[in-house]
């Protein structure tokens, strides 16, 4: 603070405290906006669409404690990032969300929380909850509102557009960038922020991975690194980055910029025995098409949660009047949209709370049993009825393979129809379940997916069956799934004339 700054808040009467003084509030202005995202509003909307349009959806009835995400410019990691919002419900209401960083442009005692206003982006005002800010302030010695460490540090701000497109409803941030890198501080930080971590509220933890070395030693190091975050322990992750340095990788700078970040938040998680820690995505830049492999930066979607997933299938069943309501709106729908280009109305208060419960499915539409239609979706953004009634609309019209359905058709197609499990990503194809779970694949923008009962039919080995969809629905070549990122998840299949 300069000398005549203080003068005049002597001469104005205002008290001088630890925090900033009621009276004075200021606006963080965006930085990062122009260098690691556009600054234009429009153009931000519609990259934000595309990114979540590409990344690993979530499962809305358990969304995560806390989540780590990738802070480059979106064009490198946004992908990774959104999958890592994907997993947040953005029904959901927070009482505020915690978003922690590590400073990257100085070093300060403890860290710092943005007690003087609220943060700006491109598409608009993001509301920090400075009651808590300042009272968190106020009580521990080991926070100060240093605003200068702020003003032109990217890694909290590139995750607010996220936020302002995902969430649904309006929330509020506690801003915190920590300047002193040591194992002690993040433990004494997890102490202190530990009482929030709970349903209410949300962690977003902002770090990449490892930084300039090349492609395939990025791989190495980043797996490393994540798979001992994995573990949920402080000591494990400490290894892992000693580790890595040990090895003299060429131009690795550090394992995760944000390591005391992290470091803070497995400090609070690892005493928790019901945390469930999941690798969602990895990429780096290398990966896009503006990244140069000779020197990358890495990135991980990382989600913890707590309990086990409320939509597993050993927990998530259709009773036969569900399965007979979902069969019925699925052929009144396909039969009012052939035959009058409109789509049947369905009230939703008159049916069960499964079928208003958000869940993945794809419909089936086979002629003499032949296939005649399949499509499907995974992300659960809406209720299981809507999402059928879209599905058998789109497999009646919208598949490539097949031209449109035909009215005079219609008393000849069998519907079937398969509700999804979440995706679970596995580490290899040793872990796929052939005939029992479907799989998904992915490598860059391509996608493939066989559900689980195409093995039935086929009479395909577990090779045969990943190398046909990496082949024919992902397109990336018959051994492609060998490097792809692969999902498997199950499905309750169930379809016309098998009601009871």
């Amino acid at each position: 603070m300069t000398p005549k700054y203080l003068i005049i808040m002597i001469l104005l009467g205002i008290t001088i405290t630890k925090g900033f003084p009621q009276e004075i509030q200021s606006t963080r202005k965006p930085y990062a906006a122009g260098r690691f995202y556009t600054d234009k509003p429009s153009e931000l909307k519609v990259q934000l669409q595309q990114m979540f349009s590409r990344s690993v959806p979530g499962n809305p009835e358990n969304t995560p404690l806390a989540i780590i995400v990738p802070h480059a410019g979106y064009v490198y990691s946004g992908e990774v990032a959104a999958t890592a919002f994907n997993q947040i419900n953005p029904d959901r209401k927070f009482e505020r969300i915690f978003i922690i960083g590590s400073s990257h442009i100085m070093a300060f005692p403890g860290a710092s929380v943005y007690c003087s206003g609220n943060y700006e982006t491109p598409l608009g005002i993001v509301k920090v909850d400075t009651e808590l800010a300042k009272k968190l302030v106020a009580e521990n010695k080991i926070l100060n509102d240093n605003t200068e460490a702020h003003q032109n540090e990217h890694s909290i701000e590139v995750q607010l557009p996220f936020l302002q497109y995902h969430m649904h409803s309006d929330f509020k941030i506690v801003p915190v960038i920590i300047g002193s890198a040591t194992a002690e501080t993040a433990k004494k930080l997890a102490v202190l922020f530990k009482p929030y971590l709970n349903e209410k509220n949300l962690f977003v933890i902002s770090s990449d991975f490892s930084h300039y070395p090349e492609y395939n030693d990025a791989k190495k190091a980043d797996q490393a690194t994540a798979e001992a975050i994995k573990t949920n322990k402080a000591s494990k992750l400490i290894d892992a980055l000693v580790s890595n340095e040990s090895k003299n990788i060429p131009n690795l700078a550090t394992s995760l910029c944000g390591w005391s970040s992290v470091l803070t938040l497995l400090d609070m998680t690892e005493q928790m025995p019901d945390i469930k820690v999941d690798l969602l995505q990895y990429k780096n830049s290398g990966d896009t098409e503006y990244g140069d492999k000779n020197r990358v930066v890495g990135y991980y979607a990382i989600s913890f949660t707590a309990g086990k997933a409320k939509n597993e299938t050993s927990e998530f069943t259709i009773s036969n009047e569900d399965k007979k309501s979902l069969l019925k709106i699925a052929r009144e729908t396909i039969n009012e949209y052939l035959k009058k280009g409109t789509t049947y109305k369905v009230n939703p208060t008159g049916l069960s709370a499964t079928l208003n419960t958000s869940c993945g499915a794809f419909v089936t539409l086979n002629k003499n049993h032949v296939l005649r239609g399949c499509v499907g979706r995974f992300d659960p953004e809406q209720p299981l009825w809507q999402v059928v009634q879209s599905m058998a609309i789109a497999a009646a019209t919208k598949d490539h393979r097949f031209i449109p359905v035909k009215t005079d058709e219609l008393s000849k197609l069998k519907i079937e129809i398969s509700v999804l499990t979440p995706l679970k990503r596995i580490k290899s194809a040793d872990e796929f379940i052939l005939g029992k779970q479907g799989i998904y694949m992915k490598q860059g923008n391509l996608t493939g997916t066989f559900l689980p009962q195409v093995a039935m039919a086929t009479g395909w080995s577990k090779e045969e069956f990943l190398g046909h969809c990496a082949e024919e629905k992902a397109g990336i070549g018959w051994n492609g799934w060998k490097t792809a990122e692969l999902y498997t998840y199950e499905a309750l299949v169930f379809g016309e004339g098998e009601e009871k």
